[in-house]
């Protein structure tokens, strides 16, 4: 069960790791109390924060607050834990434009771990965010479907229960489910202007079963299924037929079902050095729609080496088809499905002294579109954050950092954005 939970961690940590742009963060205190509460104070400048076209960039100064409270419950058998961060953002500029100048964002976790008995033993995990960011509004850590900022209180909830059975010393199975919520304020679209919610609000859901052996005291081999069944449900027009003019697409035009096959291994190649990895294939079928079923590779590998105590080295490396905001339809009528998108990151952790920390961050994200107008088509996102922290004691620190994002897309223009912090937090 243990190397279950660090694999799925490690996934998660790959490519959610690399989303600490000026976001809300945890503090970088470790502490085993059963509560602990920060804060964070930053001040920033951002030379794109709506991540409009370059010709159309706008910069704003601002001010980022960011208070977070959690509470850990270790039990017997069970360990309890929820945490939540709110972040309250002003821009000058938006100000100075007579808009309204503040954003908010909120996080909330929650994760039960639980032994029923020696043999049986579940997990429940579930994260909601509430924001505008496209990192924040990716909890999972999976693909970006929509690469640009969002107005509103845009909602994404994600949770995944699963139970781990050691039938005998050498074989177990882990059944997953995993349900992810997306729900965008921007409706009453129409096909000639679609909105975020027909676009993009569904109800992503899976099922998987992975057989594992222990093939080795420090490897494990499995061969797995999963079931995933994707349901628009935003209920609006998003596309005209130009081949009909009096046909539309609406939401569920995109409903889709995957098999996915894979075989995977774990190993510690030291006790400081894991790996893990799932290769498979998926078969994606939209059965609302005429267009025939994709076949592509499947692919989550991650990779964890500690270098020196306070060090360490993260690498994550993902390969599936996922929802996309883009629904243009090609001439012979088909609309854009989902994409296909490979997302590498990475990420350094060093401790330069015993009070300062360095960080470096990186995610690519390239994606080649399915069907419509743009089939075929790429789009790839770059971002790479770097930051210093300087720990007074373990209550107080001060940071700086610098993010650049830059997207390149054959929809239109895609943007590029640098921002720098300038920042000190509290913890207890």
């Amino acid at each position: 069960m243990k190397k279950f939970f660090i694999c799925v961690g490690l996934a998660a940590a790959g490519t959610a790791s690399l989303k600490a742009d000026y976001a809300p963060g945890l503090s970088s205190m470790e502490t085993t109390k059963f509560w602990s509460v920060s804060g964070t104070l930053r001040g920033f400048y951002d030379d794109n924060y709506s991540t409009s076209p370059n010709g159309a960039k706008q910069g704003s100064a601002g001010v980022e607050i960011s208070p977070s409270a959690s509470v850990n419950v270790p039990l017997q058998q069970t360990e309890l834990g929820l945490r939540y961060t709110y972040g309250l953002y002003y821009y000058q500029e938006r100000r100075n434009q007579g808009n309204d100048p503040y954003d908010q964002s909120h996080e909330l976790d929650l994760w039960v771990d639980h032994a029923f008995t020696e043999r049986w033993q579940g997990t429940i995990h579930d994260t909601m965010a509430i924001g505008q960011e496209p990192t924040l509004l990716t909890p999972g850590g999976g693909p970006t479907a929509q690469p640009f900022r969002e107005e509103g209180n845009n909602l994404v909830n994600s949770a995944v229960v699963a139970l781990t059975t050691d039938w005998t010393r050498l074989f177990s199975t882990v059944l997953t489910y995993d349900n992810d919520f997306y729900d965008y304020q921007q409706d009453d679209g129409n096909a000639a202007s679609p909105s975020q919610a027909g676009l993009l609000n569904r109800i992503d859901q899976s099922v998987a079963l992975d057989l594992q052996w222990s093939v080795a005291p420090e490897t494990i081999a499995l061969v797995g299924y999963q079931f995933e069944w994707v349901d628009f449900t935003g209920n609006e027009q998003v596309a005209q037929s130009p081949v009909y003019p009096f046909n539309y697409y609406y939401s569920d035009s995109r409903n889709n079902y995957s098999d996915i096959l894979y075989v995977g291994l774990q190993h510690a190649f030291l006790p400081n050095l894991n790996v893990s990895a799932k290769v498979g294939f998926q078969d994606t079928i939209n059965y609302d729609d005429a267009t025939p079923a994709f076949v592509t590779p499947y692919a989550v590998a991650t990779a964890s080496y500690t270098y020196a105590p306070g060090s360490y080295v993260q690498l994550g490396v993902t390969h599936q088809q996922n929802a996309t905001y883009v629904v243009a339809p090609s001439s012979s009528g088909k609309i854009t499905q989902s994409q296909q998108s490979t997302v590498v990151s990475a990420s350094v952790n060093h401790q330069i002294t015993d009070k300062l920390i360095g960080s470096v961050i990186g995610l690519v994200q390239l994606s080649t579109f399915d069907e419509g107008a743009y089939n075929n088509g790429n789009e790839d996102l770059y971002s790479l954050g770097l930051n210093l922290t300087y720990a007074f004691n373990q209550h107080f620190s001060a940071e700086v950092g610098y993010n650049f994002d830059d997207l390149q897309t054959v929809v239109g223009d895609g943007y590029s954005r640098n921002r720098v912090y300038l920042g000190v937090s509290a913890a207890y």
